[in-house]
């Protein structure tokens, strides 16, 4: 990654950065795809419109949002559905939902329209174009949806204590990409400068999703309540996200992406240490930190999980923030690189929790030198794919013990570090994980364990000369590819492996959850158990038509009472 700030402190080594459990413990930051998106749309003065509302008393119909940027409009095509109780399931195996979309590329006309009416509410089961850019779906949280359009039929504002207990109207079971089920693939659009980062489709789509359910909530209240019917309160309107359940489908994708994912990490890595490096700190810097952090203490505040990993780990960060505001009321956070002493402090005094959230507060007051790192988070390297075969065998071997050295002296046949196996359900072609010893799996085994298998190659490799080359040892051992590859890929991917084993008795997919959505820009993180997650997106988030460069980007954190 090229860089442009001056770094005199390293970033932080993978070894430290990349064990599940500090993963596990990520927080947004100024380099998640919403911050980014929402940053952009601002900066650049992008407008809103909402061409067509057609929806009937029962809350049926669909509905057109459009955005447009200085060189072209996107379109968010939404059809609400009257569910039967009976049929609302957060499962991926679920065939019908209360709300479904798609994100059309342009403006779409009524053929446009039509055509999508056939297949988005069938979401799986039917086929989009090269012209959707993403295919979604989501349900009511029925009995805060319930409530809501009770109070605004009858000219009242919800309860305060219900919207802050849920968060959302309205949670999403999938947002679909890439070229899923018809729809365009990612070198489609990957040109675009508004695209260019991670999963912009996917973070526009939701944020027109908050749009599209605000106003069909206010829809359904004026169908029963008439003219007495009131509007939603902009206050209570804005703490309202979007609500996501998040399980295995997605825990793999990290494990899939080797130097996709690294370059995730190693843009708030670089993000942490032009940070860490900065010498002096302004008033205003140090000031910008401190309001960061209360608005922390108060979103921490209002986190609420049953799962006893998070309880616990909740727990902890409550302690962490108090020894935090204790350490940072003591020092003026403006000498001898103020930041770095925070950091390492943090290192020895707080959870990973802590520590974590530390890291991503310090980049609040330096947007001048972290922001720009967020083009450099997509995947443009298609050579990373390719095996060098003339690469010597010593040099493979370094590169798997650099790694993966954790790995190779693990009994790989004890059950304890085996016992899981990632497959594919036949039913929804999903990732699962099983336990290995307890179902018939071991045989549709999904390559998800680089661990092992790295363990298993550097063993295969022991008999090679040092000077013989790659490419007359896969022909040996093609059973090994992936594996080079993986290793080949880490010269440009350091941050590319977790360093920790995805199949032990002890693995806790929650973890690769929550990093992935933590880049999303995710928060309050509340594990289901320990394969599924529900979290909260948006919220905080000014709407389409207020947007402006003021409000896009501190909105994740609430507002501190004056």
């Amino acid at each position: 990654m090229e860089t442009t700030a001056q770094t005199t402190i390293s970033r932080r080594d993978p070894a430290q950065v990349m064990r599940l459990s500090r993963l596990g413990s990520l927080h947004q930051c100024r380099l998640s795809f919403m911050r980014v998106l929402t940053r952009r749309m601002a900066e650049e003065n992008w407008s809103f419109s909402r061409p067509k509302f057609d929806i009937d008393a029962k809350g049926v119909g669909v509905a057109v949002y459009t955005a447009t940027g200085p060189a072209r409009s996107y379109s968010l095509v939404a059809f609400a559905h009257d569910l039967p109780p009976e049929m609302r399931s957060d499962r991926v195996i679920a065939t019908a939902w209360d709300a479904t979309f798609a994100l059309f590329d342009g403006v779409p006309t009524e053929a446009d329209i039509e055509r999508l009416s056939k297949n988005v509410p069938y979401q799986e089961a039917g086929r989009v174009s090269g012209s959707e850019l993403s295919l979604s779906r989501a349900n009511r949280s029925v009995r805060l949806w319930a409530h809501v359009v009770e109070c605004l039929s009858e000219g009242r504002q919800p309860d305060p204590a219900q919207i802050e207990s849920v968060g959302y109207l309205m949670r999403t079971t999938a947002v679909y990409g890439s070229g899923k089920f018809g729809a365009a693939d990612r070198d489609i659009i990957a040109d675009r400068a508004e695209m260019k980062g991670p999963f912009q489709a996917e973070m526009l789509s939701v944020f027109l999703t908050r749009a599209f359910v605000r106003d069909l909530v206010e829809h359904m209240a004026r169908a029963r309540g008439g003219d007495q019917a009131a509007r939603m309160a902009p206050e209570t309107a804005r703490q309202l996200g979007i609500g996501n359940s998040t399980g295995l489908g997605m825990a793999p994708y990290i494990v899939n992406h080797p130097v996709l994912f690294n370059n995730w990490i190693a843009a708030r890595e670089e993000a942490i240490a032009r940070v860490r490096s900065v010498e002096t700190a302004t008033g205003e810097e140090a000031a910008c930190f401190r309001r960061m952090l209360r608005r922390s203490e108060i979103s921490a505040a209002r986190w609420r999980s049953e799962h006893p990993v998070q309880v616990e780990k909740l727990a902890a960060l409550a302690k962490d923030l108090e020894a935090l505001a204790a350490w940072v009321a003591a020092d003026d956070l403006l000498n001898d690189r103020p930041w770095d002493r925070l950091i390492r402090w943090s290192e020895a005094e707080l959870s990973l929790e802590g520590q974590e959230l530390a890291a991503s507060l310090i980049l609040e007051p330096y947007g001048e030198l972290v922001d720009e790192l967020a083009p450099s988070m997509a995947d443009h390297n298609k050579d990373a794919f390719v095996i060098d075969g003339s690469m010597p065998v010593s040099k493979l071997r370094g590169l798997i013990a650099e790694s993966f050295g954790w790995a190779l002296d693990l009994d790989w046949d004890a059950r304890e570090n085996c016992a899981r196996a990632w497959y594919v359900s036949e039913e929804k072609l999903e990732p699962r994980m099983g336990e290995r010893f307890e179902e018939p799996i071991s045989e549709y085994e999904q390559p998800l364990a680089p661990a092992r298998d790295a363990a298993l190659a550097h063993a295969a490799l022991a008999d090679w000369d040092a000077d013989e080359l790659i490419a007359g040892f896969l022909l040996r051992h093609p059973e090994h590819r992936h594996t080079v590859r993986r290793a080949q890929m880490s010269q440009v991917a350091p941050y590319g492996e977790i360093r920790s084993n995805t199949i032990s008795d002890r693995v806790l997919p929650i973890d690769m959850l929550r990093a992935k959505l933590s880049f999303f820009g995710a928060t309050h993180f509340d594990p289901r158990s320990d394969r599924w997650v529900r979290i909260c997106m948006y919220a905080g988030a000014p709407y389409p038509e207020g947007l402006t460069t003021a409000n896009s980007d501190l909105w994740v954190y609430p507002e501190a009472e004056q």
